[in-house]
């Protein structure tokens, strides 16, 4: 249904404040068990000039991320991965953010990338039979990038990783940055 709105451009995000803190504890709550079971780590790294205050859709926000980390622990099967979150432009009041998720599983091959966000396409026939998945998240994740006037790119080495990175504009509603606030819901998960 949500690739359906993006293709027709009836997906409209909302503009609201929120707390990037929300958003990292949710991933954290709806990601921790898988990467338990698996025996890997989840870390999360956030510069210290990203404001915790923005306005945006963190909604679809968090949509994207969730669905690029949850790709990230089902291709990884042991190590770590790492969402990464740093300023990249600040202008009149609005920031533009890269989230980098980072992973130590299977890699993708080169002949791959051009067409991985693509609908219904993914990597290898193989790997729907394997893993299991629709072929669409990254297809949302790439109209959700753009509706945030951002973008997606992924780099990959076989056999020794991915790094998707997505990008957004967000309206910054406060001063306050991590280095100002003491994250309770993050405790215990290598917060960097």
């Amino acid at each position: 249904l949500d690739f359906s709105k993006y293709e027709a451009g009836k997906m409209q995000l909302e503009n609201r404040p929120f707390h990037l803190e929300d958003v990292l504890t949710s991933l954290s709550n709806h990601l921790k068990l898988k990467a338990e079971e698996k025996g890997l780590e989840l870390l999360f790294s956030v510069h210290p000039d990203v404001p915790l205050r923005l306005i945006g859709d963190a909604l679809r926000l968090e949509q994207a991320l969730l669905n690029l980390m949850n790709n990230a622990v089902k291709f990884t099967e042991n190590g770590e991965v790492i969402l990464t979150v740093r300023p990249e432009q600040n202008t009149n009041g609005h920031m533009l953010l890269s989230f980098a998720v980072q992973d130590t599983g299977i890699g993708i091959g080169p002949e791959y990338i051009p067409t991985l966000f693509t609908p219904f396409t993914q990597a290898e026939g193989g790997l729907n039979r394997t893993y299991g998945g629709t072929g669409l998240g990254l297809a949302i994740c790439k109209h959700i990038a753009r509706a945030m006037d951002g973008e997606i790119h992924c780099q990959s080495t076989p056999g020794e990783g991915s790094c998707f990175t997505l990008t957004g504009w967000f309206q910054i509603g406060s001063q306050e940055t991590l280095s100002q606030a003491y994250w309770q819901d993050l405790q215990g998960k290598r917060l960097l």
